[in-house]
């Protein structure tokens, strides 16, 4: 296998096992008495990541040459999706939920940034075709991921500063063996 393909089975590998933890977190985030907003931009989420990988296999040839640094840069931008997520737990999910009463995190990189996890989808968007010397198809997607995002990062917003209490309000969510099998 070449290391296109390699890096996109990684990629598909590690989508599927985000979207598995994401949709436990959403379930468990739901029966805890959260509340979905934005739903209307999820599609759009869904589609342009399908389409970009999509695009990767389709518009770059397999036995493309590969610029080793943006590949390691790319596999260093995953120790921040990592930290995104570990700083969230089970608040961690591909989808706009809140919880009414708890207040917003305030620790790991969302004490730097406010929205770290598209800062580094924005970076993946560019870097992997980049690596294959695709600057096109790196440009066309970011474009892309900045008109979704602007409507994404919009409802995040709006949502976020309807749910926002004082500490002292927080609800703790379910425990972890709550039935939830997922």
């Amino acid at each position: 296998m070449t290391p296109l393909y390699w890096m996109v089975a990684f990629v598909i590998a590690q989508r599927s096992v985000e979207l598995l933890i994401a949709n436990r977190n959403t379930r468990r985030l739901l029966r805890a008495g959260g509340r979905e907003h934005g739903s209307h931009t999820y599609p759009m989420i869904v589609i342009l990541h399908a389409a970009w990988i999509v695009s990767i296999v389709l518009f770059i040839p397999a036995d493309q040459h590969v610029t080793i640094g943006l590949i390691v840069t790319y596999f260093v931008l995953q120790l921040f999706r990592i930290w995104v997520i570990a700083s969230l737990g089970h608040r961690w999910t591909t989808r706009i939920i809140t919880l009414p009463g708890c207040p917003l995190v305030k620790t790991g990189p969302y004490r730097y940034i406010r929205h770290p996890n598209y800062v580094v989808v924005a970076l993946e968007i560019a870097l992997l075709p980049m690596a294959f010397d695709a600057w096109r198809l790196a440009s066309i997607f970011t474009i892309l991921n900045a008109i979704v995002l602007r409507h994404r990062i919009r409802a995040e917003n709006t949502a976020l500063a309807e749910a926002s209490v004082p500490n002292s309000q927080s609800r703790a969510l379910p425990d972890k063996n709550d039935g939830d099998t997922g």
